[in-house]
């Protein structure tokens, strides 16, 4: 395969003097206390694309495409090889995402993934009432914003509109056709809603152009508006995410009419198609980065990329087995970024293990935004580490999946404890050692039985603090 010949950015040029300098040799110091008060409360950008696996982006290992603003921003801040998602799947990650807990604490959190809004309802989904990341920064004076994918309720009861954010526009279902914009049933799924003085309101929408297109043009647009507050954008792109169609590819939309389901879109398009996907993803970022550089934004905005689960058949892998859907480190390891200009040094590679619930108290931290004491968040603040003021540390992260799908039978259950990782599938329990072995083709049970059985016991005590999966 050929490699996507991008329209790179131009690389970002560093300006030398701070504002706060310059304020100062002009004797504004009112002006420069403004200013410090205003940076120590950055603007946050936190980016999600939806499947997109560990090995995904070329300066992850990608052979046959390249991803030109992505390894840039990489290359201007921290990039973390032993990132996790907080699940497998779409549904639970955005919830220990929007929440900074694990998703088996919340009963949409078991809902692995959450299924069409023809199959569901408004039955289940993220509590109205419960704190989550935009409603702890709304409260503390940000303006709030999600453009993309949802996938943690539906409406009359549900909506992001209910979870603390001033405005939403995107797909509220698992999946969505880049052209048509309808979901997995054939039905429409391009919503607009806001949340303003205590009132909510929503609706369906018709609005042509390629949904990756469309929410990178609305990022922009919601970056480039006059206001006094820092805001929260939250960009949650459906890419790449099935059905794999390019931007070129409307044929290939077209030939679903009629035929919309999961099996079907998953069984679409190509090699090609997903290079394309990819491609338009990293462009449209690249337009957001951009639309921040120009607005004078960049230098006072945390700006987060992260996948919400390992990548699907088309993904490259590298030396990892599994995938979407397993608790192998295909199915979990996803490529993070951050890029915090002031406290990021630039370009380093991070071995630190993380998870996404993580990705949330740093943002809050950053923010100097207290999280509700009544949910203690289970993510830890990255700051000291992005700094290179911590050394990498061992971790304990948890994972089970697949009582959903599967009515409680065949779960999978997973435990990383340092370089060491438990993990139950198909009915076998495995020990591996990642340090040497991130492919998990060497079962260590034997040899270390005493680390299999602490991994196991650590398991089953973080088990019984978490929701069980239903009976029936």
């Amino acid at each position: 395969m050929n490699k996507r010949k991008s329209g790179v950015l131009g690389r970002r040029e560093f300006v030398g003097a701070t504002v706060a300098s310059t304020l100062l040799a002009v004797g504004g110091s009112s002006l420069l206390s403004a200013v410090s008060a205003t940076q120590k409360r950055p603007n946050v950008v936190f980016i999600l694309a939806d499947d997109l696996g560990w090995g995904d982006l070329s300066i992850y290992g990608e052979p046959n495409f390249s991803t030109p603003n992505l390894d840039r921003l990489a290359q201007q801040g921290v990039r973390f090889t032993n990132a996790y998602s907080g699940q497998t799947v779409c549904t639970p990650t955005r919830v220990s995402f929007f929440t900074g807990r694990y998703p088996a604490r919340l009963a949409i959190g078991l809902k692995e993934p959450l299924g069409s809004i023809t199959q569901v309802s408004d039955s289940v989904g993220l509590p109205t009432d419960f704190p989550t990341i935009a409603s702890l920064l709304k409260a503390r004076g940000y303006e709030t914003a999600l453009v993309g994918k949802w996938h943690c309720g539906y409406p009359p009861s549900y909506g992001p509109w209910n979870n603390g954010f001033d405005e939403y526009f995107g797909n509220l279902s698992g999946a969505a056709d880049y052209f048509r914009h309808v979901d997995t049933d054939g039905k429409p799924d391009l919503w607009e809603g806001q949340e303003k003085e205590n009132k909510t309101s929503y609706s369906k929408i018709e609005q042509a152009g390629y949904l990756t297109d469309l929410y990178t043009q609305q990022a922009v647009d919601f970056i480039n508006r006059p206001r006094q507050s820092p805001f929260y954008l939250s960009l949650h792109y459906n890419a790449p995410h099935w059905p794999f169609e390019g931007p070129d590819d409307e044929a290939i939309s077209n030939s679903l009419i009629g035929q919309d389901n999961v099996q079907n879109w998953l069984n679409s398009g190509s090699p090609e198609s997903y290079a394309a996907l990819v491609g338009r993803l990293d462009d449209g970022i690249g337009r957001v980065l951009q639309a921040l550089e120009d607005a004078g934004l960049a230098e006072n905005t945390l700006v987060i990329f992260a996948s919400d689960n390992g990548g699907e058949r088309l993904s490259y892998f590298g030396p990892l087995r599994g995938k979407k859907g397993d608790l192998l480190e295909g199915g979990i390891r996803v490529p993070t970024i951050v890029r915090w200009p002031g406290v990021t040094p630039a370009n380093q590679v991070s071995e630190q293990a993380i998870i996404t619930m993580d990705l949330t108290a740093t943002i809050l931290a950053a923010t100097h935004t207290k999280p509700d004491p009544r949910y203690p968040l289970d993510g830890q603040n990255l700051i000291p580490v992005l700094k290179g003021e911590k050394p990498v540390y061992p971790r304990t992260l948890f994972w089970r999946f697949g009582g959903d799908s599967s009515g409680g039978t065949n779960i999978q259950k997973a435990v990383r404890s340092g370089d060491w990782k438990y993990l139950l599938r198909g009915g076998n329990e495995y020990l591996y050692n990642l340090a040497n072995d991130q492919g998990e083709q060497n079962d260590l049970q034997q040899k270390y039985p005493k680390i299999f059985q602490k991994l196991r016991t650590k398991l089953q005590q973080w088990e019984s603090q978490v929701l069980p999966y239903p009976t029936a």
